[in-house]
C-alpha cells in the first residue's frame, strides 16, 4: 500500500518560492477550519511532525500491512510520534508526562487555553490584517483571540506572562511568521492531546504560516522552544482547510463537571 503527501509537497514547495513568484496568490486572510479528509488530515488533527509522518509512510509502504486499517497504523504512528516526543523532554517535564486529562483545568474550571494549545485546536482559524500594523488570529476554541505586531517591533525583553503571551510578526512574500515569548506555564498539546505536558514560561515559539498554491490549505510549521520542558527545539505542523462560509461563535457551551457532595461516598 503506497501514499503520497501531495498537499505536504505543495506547501514545501510554496514556502520556498521565491517572492516575485508568490505576489499573484492568494493572502492568508480569511476562515480555515477542520484539515482535510485525508490520511495526512486525520494523523495530523492537532499535531503532528515530519518523524510521524515519516513513521505512516513506512508503515503504509509496507505489503505486510496491506489488510490493516488505515485507523489502525495511523495509530501506530502516532504511537511512534509520542515515543518521540518523551524523548525530547526534560525530567522536569517528564514527571508530568503524560498530564491526566481528568486534571485539566479547562475540564474542571473551563479555564480557556494557553497558545501552545489554542494553535493546535482542530477547529476555525481566522486570520485578518488589520491596517498596516496588526494581524489579529481568531480561534474556534473559546473563541480566543491574538494580536500579531507587524509593524517592526521586536519581541520585549521580559514580557509579563499571559495565556497567548505577546507576538510579533512579519511577511516574507505570502507566508507570515511569528515570534511569540511572555506565554503563561500551561498545558503544551504536543503533539496531540493525548501526549499533553506541561511548558513554562520561558516559552518561544516561532510560527510560519503559508497557503498552497490553490489556496485551499493553510499549514503551520511552529518551532517550539523552551529549556524547562523541552531538551531540544521541536517541529509541530498543523494543517486547516479553507472554509470561507463558517463562523466563530462565542464559546458558551462549556460545562464544569458535577463535584461530589460533601461527605457522600465516592
Amino acid at each position: 500500500m503506497k501514499i503520497y503527501f501531495p498537499l505536504l509537497l505543495t506547501l514545501l514547495a510554496y514556502c520556498a518560492a521565491p517572492a516575485e513568484a508568490q505576489s499573484s496568490r492568494p493572502k492568508l486572510e480569511g476562515m480555515w477550519s477542520d484539515p482535510p479528509a485525508t490520511v495526512v488530515g486525520s494523523f495530523c488533527f492537532f499535531a503532528c511532525t515530519d518523524t510521524g509522518i515519516e513513521r505512516l509512510n513506512k508503515l503504509l509502504d509496507d505489503p505486510a500491512n496491506d489488510a490493516r486499517p488505515t485507523g489502525q497504523l495511523i495509530q501506530e504512528a502516532k504511537n511512534f510520534e509520542r515515543e518521540y516526543l518523551r524523548a525530547r523532554l526534560t525530567p522536569e517535564a517528564l514527571k508530568l508526562y503524560p498530564l491526566d486529562p481528568l486534571q485539566d483545568p479547562g475540564y474542571l474550571q473551563c479555564e480557556p487555553w494557553g497558545l501552545a494549545r489554542q494553535m493546535f485546536a482542530p477547529h476555525q482559524l481566522e486570520v485578518r490584517q488589520i491596517g498596516k500594523d496588526r494581524v489579529e488570529l481568531r480561534y474556534g476554541e473559546w473563541a480566543a483571540r491574538r494580536t500579531v505586531y507587524i509593524d517592526g517591533r521586536k519581541l520585549p525583553t521580559n514580557p509579563k506572562p499571559s495565556p497567548m503571551g505577546y507576538s510579533v510578526g512579519r511577511w516574507e512574500g505570502e507566508t507570515l511568521v511569528v515570534e511569540t515569548s511572555g506565554v503563561k506555564s500551561n498545558i503544551a498539546n504536543w503533539p496531540d492531546a493525548a501526549g499533553s505536558t506541561q511548558h513554562s514560561d520561558q516559552l518561544h515559539i516561532t510560527e510560519r504560516y503559508a497557503r498552497s498554491a490553490d489556496g485551499k490549505t493553510l499549514l503551520l510549521t511552529a518551532t517550539m522552544e523552551d529549556p524547562w520542558s523541552l531538551r531540544e527545539p521541536m517541529v509541530l505542523k498543523k494543517i486547516w482547510n479553507w472554509a470561507p462560509d463558517q463562523k466563530i461563535t462565542p464559546y458558551d457551551s462549556c460545562e464544569r463537571p458535577a463535584q461530589p457532595t460533601k461527605g457522600a461516598k465516592p
